[in-house]
C-alpha cells in the first residue's frame, strides 16, 4: 500500500515550496488590505527570506552537484542539477515581481504619503549642495576605494555588504577596475531637508555615486554601479576531528567570509564589460547574476518603516496581556502549584517567562536551573539571570546551541558570558542539534524538593516573542519533572533513561510515537470510528509522514494541516488526499507554533512541540514533545485550531500544490490573529471584573458556600 503513496509525484520539492511561502508574503505586500507601513514590511521580509534561502538551500545543493551526491533525487524526483534549475527560473521572476510591487505599488504609495525617495537625477542644486558638505564631513573619511591591477588582488567582497564597482581611466589610458564598500555604520537611507508635509530622501550608495570622483583623484570615473554577493553559509562543522566544539564553530564563521559567491546582484543598467569582469572575478556563473531594476536589498524599507509619524499606516499597537492567573500574583510557584499555566505568546505576554526566571534567580528556596538556549536576544534579560543565579551560589546548567544557523557568533558570546559567571555551560550534543525548548527549576520547600518546569514552541527570546506565535506551559507535574531531570542529565552526562513518564523526545522516540498516533487513527477510521487529525506547524516535509498522512486519508481520516511554510505534501487530490486540507496563515505575526491533535475515540490527545515533521527534527535534533492534560488548556488550544481553520483573511489555501486566498463572498471575515488579540484582552478584563465582583459583590455558590 505505501508504494502507492509515496510516488515522487505525490510530493512537491521542498526546495520550491519555500519559495511558495515567500510569494505568500509578497502577495501581502500587494494586498492593499494591509496597512500601507506593513506591506513595506512583507517586501522586507521577502527579500530578507530569499537571502537566507541563497545562503543555506541553494548553497547546500551547488555543494551537493560538486559532490558525488548529484545524482541523487529528493523525494519528488528531482536531482539536485534540476532543482537548481527550478529555483533559477523561479527566483529570476520573483525577483522582478518584487522589484514590479516595489516601483508600482510602493513608490507611487510613498510618494502619497509625502515620502519621496529621489534619484540622483532628480535632484536639484540645493539638494546636491547639502549631500555633498554630508559626503565630505561625515561619508569620505569612512570609505576605504580598492583598486584592481597587477600589484593588487581583487578584494575580498564581504558576504551581502552593499559595493560600488567602477571602470575608472588616466589621461586616455586603459580602464581599470575598482570598488568601494557602502559602509553598513551610516544610515542606507539619507533624509534631505524638505518642506513641510513632505520627506525627501536618498539612497546612500547614490550618494557615493554622486561624488564618487573625490575618491580617485587624477581619474576620470566612466561608470559606477552597486552590486552585491551573496556567499555559501552552508559550511559543515567537523565534529568529530574537533577537541573544541567552540574554536571549530569561531573558525567556521571565519570560513563563510571566504566561501564560493552563489549569487551576484547588480543594477539593471551596468555596463557589460563592467559585469563581465565582475563574473570572471567572483567566478559566479550567468544563472546566478540577478539584474536589479531598484535599490539592491530592499530590506533597506525596514528603515522606512522606522519612521516616526507614520503609525497610522501601521498595525494598530497592541500590548502583549499578563495571563490573568498572574495579574496580582504574590508567589508564581504557589499559583504553578494550583494547575498547569498555558501561554500563547505574543497574545500572552512572554514577560511573565522571564519574570520567572528572574525571580527563581534571587530566591533563596531555588536550588538549580536548568535551561536550553537555542537563540536568545542580543541583550538577552533571561542570560542576565541565569548568571546572577549563579552568583548567587545556585547551581546552574545551560546548554547553549552553537550550531543554531546565523546565531553561532551571538551563542558564542553568550556562553563564554554564562561561563564567566559561574554557569555549567554545555555546547550540544555530537552531531545533534539541541533545538528543546524547556527550562527546569528545583525548589526546596516545606514538604521536599519539587521541580517546576517550563515547556515551550519556541525560543527564549525577549525580541521575537514580541512577533512570533508560540505556546507553553508552566508546570509543576511530577512525572514532567522527573522527566525534566533525566533530559538534562542525558544532555550533561551519559544517563540513557529506559522509559519517559510523559515527554517525548527526538530524535529517538517522537518518530515512532508521531507514527503510532497516526496508525490509531487510521485504524479508528478502518473500524467505522470518528478519526480527525490537526496538526500546526512550520514545516511538513518528512516523507514517512506525508506518506502515513496520505494512508490516513485513504482510510477516511479527517485531516486538516496549517502549515505555515514549507509544505511538501499534495493537499485535495482525489484519490491520494481528498480528506486533507492545508492552509498557510500568513499575517501580522510569524506562526511558529507546533500543535498535534489527534481525537482518539474521543480522548483528544494534544501536544506542543518544539519540532516539525521534518527529517531534521525528527531524525537529527534533539526536541520535545509534551502532552496538554489540563482540561482549560486543552479548550484554549482547541478554541485556537478552530479560529485557525474558519480564518478567511490571512489563509492561503493549498490544492495540490498551489495557494489561494479562500472565496470571501457572502462570508463574515475571520482573522485568527486579530481573534487572538481581542480574546486575550477579554480574558484581562472578565479577569478584572471577576476580581471587582469578588471583592465588592459576594456571590454565592449553588450549596450555599461563599466563593
Amino acid at each position: 500500500m505505501a508504494e502507492i503513496f509515496n510516488k515522487s509525484e505525490n510530493f512537491i520539492n521542498r526546495e520550491l515550496s519555500w519559495l511558495d511561502f515567500d510569494l505568500r508574503c509578497l502577495d501581502e505586500a500587494r494586498d492593499n488590505k494591509n496597512p500601507f507601513f506593513e506591506r513595506l514590511k512583507f517586501l522586507a521580509i521577502t527579500c530578507s527570506n530569499l537571502d537566507e534561502f541563497f545562503m543555506v538551500r541553494v548553497a547546500s545543493l551547488k555543494n551537493m552537484v560538486d559532490s558525488e551526491y548529484k545524482k541523487i533525487k529528493d523525494s519528488a524526483g528531482l536531482t539536485p542539477e534540476e532543482q537548481l534549475a527550478k529555483i533559477s527560473e523561479k527566483t529570476h521572476k520573483m525577483t522582478d515581481e518584487q522589484y514590479n510591487v516595489y516601483s508600482h505599488a510602493i513608490v507611487p504609495g510613498l510618494k502619497k504619503h509625502g515620502i519621496y525617495i529621489l534619484k540622483k537625477d532628480e535632484l536639484d542644486k540645493k539638494q546636491i549642495s547639502y549631500l555633498y558638505d554630508y559626503f565630505k564631513e561625515e561619508i569620505y573619511p569612512v570609505l576605504t576605494p580598492m583598486a584592481v591591477d597587477s600589484s593588487r588582488p581583487f578584494p575580498l567582497i564581504h558576504n551581502k555588504t552593499l559595493n560600488i564597482c567602477a571602470f575608472i581611466r588616466k589621461d586616455k589610458g586603459e580602464p581599470s577596475f575598482a570598488t568601494v564598500q557602502v559602509p553598513s555604520i551610516f544610515d542606507r537611507i539619507v533624509e534631505l531637508p524638505s518642506e513641510k508635509g513632505k520627506r525627501n530622501f536618498i539612497m546612500l550608495e547614490d550618494v557615493i555615486e554622486l561624488f564618487i570622483s573625490d575618491l580617485f583623484i587624477g581619474y576620470d570615473v566612466l561608470c559606477s554601479y552597486a552590486y552585491r554577493v551573496m556567499r555559501d553559509a552552508d559550511i559543515p562543522i567537523d565534529e568529530d576531528d574537533s577537541d573544541d566544539l567552540l574554536l571549530e564553530i569561531e573558525k567556521n564563521l571565519k570560513e563563510r567570509e571566504r566561501s564560493g559567491v552563489i549569487r551576484l546582484e547588480v543594477k539593471s543598467d551596468i555596463d557589460k564589460n563592467l559585469l563581465k569582469f565582475l563574473r570572471k572575478e567572483l567566478d559566479v556563473s550567468k544563472e546566478d547574476i540577478y539584474k536589479i531594476s531598484g535599490p539592491i536589498d530592499l530590506t533597506v524599507l525596514n528603515k522606512i518603516y522606522s519612521l516616526k509619524g507614520f503609525e497610522d499606516l501601521k498595525y494598530k499597537p497592541y500590548k502583549p496581556q499578563i495571563v490573568p492567573r498572574l495579574k496580582n500574583c504574590d508567589d508564581i510557584f504557589e499559583e504553578i502549584k494550583k494547575g498547569d499555566i498555558l501561554f500563547y505568546h505574543p497574545y500572552d505576554s512572554f514577560s511573565s517567562i522571564v519574570d520567572w526566571i528572574k525571580k527563581s534567580a534571587k530566591d533563596e528556596r531555588v536550588l538549580a536551573i536548568k535551561q536550553t538556549l537555542y537563540r536568545v536576544s542580543s541583550s538577552s534579560p533571561i542570560i542576565a539571570a541565569l548568571s546572577e543565579a549563579a552568583e548567587n551560589g545556585k547551581q546552574v546548567t545551560v546548554l547553549v546551541e552553537l550550531k543554531a544557523r546565523f546565531d553561532e557568533e551571538n551563542n558564542i558570546i553568550w556562553a563564554r558570558k554564562l561561563e564567566n559567571a559561574g554557569c555549567h555551560v554545555i555546547y550540544g550534543l555530537l552531531g545533534l542539534k539541541t533545538h528543546s525548548k524547556i527550562t527546569e527549576v528545583v525548589r526546596r520547600e516545606d514538604d521536599g524538593i519539587r521541580r517546576y518546569v517550563h515547556l515551550g514552541t519556541g525560543n527564549y527570546n525577549d525580541i521575537t516573542a514580541n512577533f512570533y506565535t508560540d505556546m507553553g506551559i508552566l508546570t509543576c507535574s511530577k512525572s514532567i519533572g522527573e522527566d525534566s531531570g533525566a533530559f538534562f542529565n542525558m544532555l550533561s552526562g551519559f544517563s540513557e533513561p529506559p522509559r519517559w513518564n510523559k515527554l517525548i523526545l527526538a530524535p529517538l522516540w517522537l518518530r515512532k510515537r508521531t507514527e503510532e498516533l497516526i496508525e490509531r487513527e487510521i485504524h479508528n477510521a478502518q473500524n467505522g470510528k470518528e478519526a480527525r487529525i490537526i496538526a500546526k506547524m512550520n514545516s511538513l516535509v518528512d516523507p514517512g509522514i506525508i506518506t502515513l498522512l496520505y494512508k490516513a486519508s485513504a482510510a477516511g481520516v479527517k485531516i486538516d494541516l496549517i502549515v505555515r511554510g514549507i509544505c511538501a505534501l499534495r493537499a485535495g487530490v482525489p484519490g491520494l488526499s481528498e480528506n486533507i486540507t492545508v492552509r498557510s496563515i500568513v499575517g501580522r505575526y510569524l506562526e511558529h507554533t507546533r500543535i498535534y491533535y489527534f481525537y482518539s475515540e474521543g480522548r483528544e490527545n494534544i501536544y506542543c512541540a518544539s519540532a516539525d515533521w521534518m527529517q531534521r527534527n525528527l531524525n537529527r535534533r534533539v526536541e520535545i514533545m509534551f502532552p496538554i492534560e489540563d482540561e482549560g488548556s486543552k479548550e484554549e488550544i482547541k478554541n485556537v485550531l478552530k479560529t485557525q481553520l474558519e480564518d478567511n483573511m490571512r489563509a492561503h489555501i493549498q490544492i495540490n500544490g498551489e495557494y489561494k486566498k479562500p472565496d470571501r463572498r457572502g462570508k463574515l471575515p475571520v482573522d485568527c490573529q486579530e481573534i487572538a488579540m481581542k480574546e486575550a484582552m477579554n480574558r484581562g478584563k472578565i479577569e478584572e471584573k471577576d476580581s471587582f465582583n469578588k471583592i465588592f459583590i459576594p456571590k454565592m455558590k449553588p450549596d450555599g458556600e461563599n466563593e
